[in-house]
């Protein structure tokens, strides 16, 4: 039996193109000899679909998908399609996540997801209704079950499942051969050995082979990595390519010729990543361009290499705007950059719109003392720059901000946090100069300067971030126990945090709620972002600690 694990990319509501471009894999994989094709979680409406599930005509759309791709499938193959169903039955959600075994112009098994996932990116309990009824299929006399993504997923994190079902020992006892995973798992860095871990426990156990198919592309903040792979009891591992589509086609009863498992890179998958994920987003997003402030810091300069690794040079337009406060190191710095990176870059120095600004406002202000007010006021002088360069070129603007800025409020809202999605906001500013350094790791593509001064955002004489902040070697340390792994205060203060400095920074946390729920959408590379996978109140009790 030949298996063809079907790494496709597909766009949420595009049903045309989903569909066709199921068949067009179909044809391929058969032409080359498969048997079988399964395809991704939700493929046929693209995932997450979220509330467009809500509307009628899109179920309806979805399953028409389904009904072609059925008639249009080529004779000889049979093929796993994820697709949303609707509930037959009076109680539940309306809905259900569903894969489809098809073949021959007909539907011939269907197997719907039991653990609906609610944590983090994902809100499946809202739509789904889940699974009661397990069933294998057959091909070329083998018999086959279906365990769509979390079904998985849940049975490593609990063993027998919180509901004491698991569906893949249901679908062993009744016969299953060969375990068939559908899935739509977004990207961190470390998810794939975590899968691999996860359907190895599932081969040792059961002895049967496990193919996890997962998707490539990118929706919104959420970039899907592939690295599809199929694992057998013979010991043998092949894998799909990794941020793309792929087409694999393997026997999983016969010996694999294993590829090495090598330790993961975390910043080579960030740069991958991050790219990809710019890459998918202005595509679906009708962008043809970005760009972006170039202040002569980190931030912005490695923003600038994933902008141009997405798009290209030609693509990317930055705009230097120096203020009184602006070093001339930093504009030197900023034009270095774009000269190694091939990019345009504009100056539009701002002073005369400040010193505008500073006199409009100096009845209101006066008798008062300069600060932080002032400090915005350039920010956002240079946001209104950046975003009338977008609306006049249809350009989109990247915002350069980091996760550790984001997340203590270090940055201005409608200034320097403008843009319609913000690259490096998932990463905290060490692993952003982790990241420079990776860039330079094999060509010279960022100042060495830029790496090696002190970061600082400019914005009145001498101005050191270290000023506002702790050292980032302690912030980022502290922000990595409090917010992905909700480490209570007096558990990091036992870590040997500084107790003023734990007090500062959770009170800043808290106190910047409404500037993230503002902030442009981020794209997605640790377990637990800024957006829909942490949901926080703005008006509430901020505890002192």
């Amino acid at each position: 039996m030949k298996l063809a694990l079907g790494q496709i990319n597909t766009v949420i509501g595009d049903f045309h193109g989903n569909t066709e471009k199921i068949l067009l894999t179909s044809r391929e994989a058969r032409l080359r000899g498969a048997d079988l094709v399964v395809f991704p979680e939700l493929c046929i409406c693209g995932y997450p679909p979220m509330d467009l599930l809500d509307y009628r005509d899109f179920i309806d759309h979805n399953m028409r998908s389904l009904r072609h791709i059925a008639e249009e499938l080529p004779e000889g193959i049979t093929a796993v399609v994820g697709h949303v169903s609707r509930n037959t039955t009076e109680s539940g959600k309306p809905l259900r996540n569903a894969a489809s075994v098809v073949s021959g112009g007909k539907v011939l098994h269907t197997q719907y997801k039991t653990f609906l996932p609610t944590y983090d990116v994902f809100d499946e309990a809202r739509y789904f209704e889940p699974a009661e009824m397990y069933g294998t299929f057959s091909v070329q006399g083998v018999t086959v079950g279906i365990a769509v993504c979390e079904d998985i997923w849940r049975e490593k994190e609990t063993g027998e499942g919180s509901s004491g079902v698991s569906p893949v020992d249901r679908l062993v006892v009744q016969g299953a051969e060969l375990l068939v995973v559908p899935s739509a798992s977004p990207f961190y860095s470390g998810k794939t050995a975590i899968r691999r871990d996860i359907v190895a426990d599932i081969v040792s156990r059961h002895r049967i082979p496990v193919a996890y198919i997962n998707m490539a592309g990118g929706n919104d903040s959420i970039i899907f990595d592939g690295n599809s792979f199929l694992m057998t009891p013979l010991g043998g591992y092949g894998k799909a390519a990794s941020f793309r589509e792929d087409l694999l086609i393997l026997d999983p009863f016969e010996a694999l010729e294993s590829e090495p498992l090598v330790p993961e890179d975390k910043a080579a998958e960030w740069a991958t990543a991050l790219a990809f994920g710019l890459s998918e987003y202005t595509r679906r997003c009708g962008f043809q361009r970005v760009h972006l402030g170039l202040s002569g810091g980190i931030d912005s300069a490695v923003v600038a290499c994933i902008a141009v690794d997405a798009l290209g040079p030609e693509a990317v337009t930055a705009l230097a705007m120096p203020s009184r406060y602006s070093s001339r190191e930093s504009l030197e710095d900023a034009r270095e950059l774009a000269g190694f990176l091939g990019i345009r870059l504009e100056i539009l120095p701002i002073e005369g719109m400040f010193s505008a600004g500073l006199t409009t406002l100096s009845t209101l202000f006066a008798g008062l003392e300069s600060d932080v007010t002032e400090e915005n006021l350039q920010a956002r002088i240079r946001g209104m720059l950046l975003m009338a360069f977008s609306n006049k070129f249809s350009s989109l603007l990247l915002e350069t901000g980091n996760k550790s800025e984001l997340a203590t409020g270090y940055c201005t809202l409608y200034g320097d946090m403008c843009g319609g999605l913000a690259p490096i906001g998932d990463l905290f500013k060490t692993e952003v100069y982790a990241l420079a350094r990776f860039y330079n790791r094999f060509e010279r593509r960022i100042p060495g300067r830029i790496i090696t001064k002190p970061p600082s955002a400019e914005l009145r004489p001498d101005q050191k971030d270290e000023d506002s902040l702790p050292p980032y070697e302690i912030l980022d340390a502290l922000l990595e126990e409090y917010l992905m792994k909700n480490t209570p205060a007096e558990d990091l203060e036992a870590q040997g945090f500084p107790v003023e400095t734990i007090r500062q920074v959770l009170r800043l946390v808290a106190r910047s709620e409404y500037k993230r729920l503002q902030a442009p959408p981020v794209l997605k590379v640790s377990p637990r972002a800024f957006g829909s996978g942490r949901r926080i109140p703005v008006a509430r009790w901020i505890y002192e600690v």
